[in-house]
């Protein structure tokens, strides 16, 4: 069962989608890319939070494996999920069982 979309759930996975990238292009000059022991915890972390908040969804799967390739934490993936995961659900919601 897929947990309500209630405005909190929305705001608060808006927001960590949108700090872990932020974080993650934001630690990039200091690390040069190899922010690893950063960036994998923080997107394991992301990835929990958000199946949590907006419930089971295949876009978090690729963003996950999307996201161990270098460089690719300059690509807004979590924000990219949560955007296509809430546009899914509200339609799914409009559409009914």
């Amino acid at each position: 069962m897929k947990p309500d979309l209630t405005p909190a759930r929305l705001r608060v996975a808006w927001i960590i989608a949108l700090a872990v990238d932020a974080l993650q292009i934001g630690l990039f000059p200091l690390s040069g890319g190899f922010s690893t022991w950063l960036d994998k915890p923080l997107d394991l972390l992301a990835m929990v939070l958000m199946w949590r908040l907006l419930g089971w969804s295949w876009a978090f799967l690729p963003t996950f494996l999307v996201e161990l390739l270098p460089f690719v934490e300059l690509v807004p993936t979590w924000t990219a999920a949560v955007w296509i995961v809430v546009g899914l659900r509200r339609r799914e919601l409009k559409e009914g069982p």
